[in-house]
């Protein structure tokens, strides 16, 4: 893809892009139940608390029920309206994290940056793969330089993802970042599409969403008024179809080019 040679009709569709990111372009395996990510989350704990109490040694199935109570206690509010959270609500691990930073004996002044190196720590232990797919960098990049903007709408935990699209070089590439655990709320439910349209300032027919999971980025996006194209990965829902009836268009994988072709750009 050549970024400079790229150009859109002026008559063009969408004038915002909106993407999914974990098998939309990022390929990723993780195993956040294994010993291994567990044992690692201890010793930091234990570093980070500086030996205060014994984290090094704590029973790993004692930690794994601290750190789902204070999942519990951290994430106890209700939604903007002030009822109860709804079934889209998206809990924040972050401030867990910091529940165990603070028992481990970190400094209260030390606790954020104590907390976001736990999660990263465990992150990467329960990490077994991750890399972009060939061409995802690119893409962004052809979108951006045809006069698009390039938009992350992401079911995902803040604290694991600016992380790794720092360490992935996406970062930049993205106009905007809208991830569900900083808004409280996930996909599919329409109010995290529309959030990132407010602050795009488009209408949902000048957008178009692209992803993996037919429930969560095709029909989500639906539900908000925004077209969906759909991209059947290896890490798509089991249950998906092959094709998705809903979306303006489908591409078996990560089928970058079918989207330019798709989107009119040459």
């Amino acid at each position: 893809m050549e970024a400079s040679l790229v150009m859109l009709p002026d008559s063009r569709q969408y004038d915002a892009v909106f993407f999914d990111l974990y098998g939309t372009l990022v390929d990723i395996r993780t195993d956040e139940e294994s010993d291994t990510a567990w044992e690692a989350l201890r010793a930091q704990l234990h570093v980070a608390g500086e030996g205060h109490d014994d984290a090094r040694n704590a029973d790993l199935a004692a930690l794994r029920a601290r750190f789902a109570q204070a999942m519990r206690d951290t994430n106890l509010r209700e939604d903007a309206a002030g009822s109860p959270a709804s079934e889209y609500f998206e809990p924040d691990m972050l401030p867990a994290y910091r529940v165990l930073c603070a028992q481990a004996g970190v400094d209260a002044d030390a606790l954020d940056t104590a907390a976001r190196k736990a999660a990263w720590t465990f992150r990467h232990a329960s990490t077994r793969m991750i890399h972009l797919y060939p061409g995802a960098d690119d893409l962004l990049r052809v979108l951006k330089s045809a006069g698009l903007r390039v938009v992350l709408v992401s079911n995902a935990q803040s604290c694991y993802t600016r992380p790794e699209l720092d360490m992935l070089g996406l970062t930049a590439l993205f106009d905007r970042i809208v991830i569900s655990s900083e808004e409280s709320v996930r996909k599919p439910s329409p109010e995290l599409f529309r959030r990132a349209l407010e602050r795009e300032g488009l209408s949902a027919d000048r957008a178009v969403m692209i992803g993996n999971d037919e429930r969560c980025d095709i029909l989500g996006a639906r539900s908000a008024g925004i077209d969906g194209i759909y991209l059947r990965t290896a890490i798509s829902p089991q249950s998906d179809p092959q094709a998705s009836t809903y979306a303006v268009q489908s591409f078996a994988g990560a089928d970058y080019a079918g989207i330019l072709r798709f989107l009119g750009i040459e």
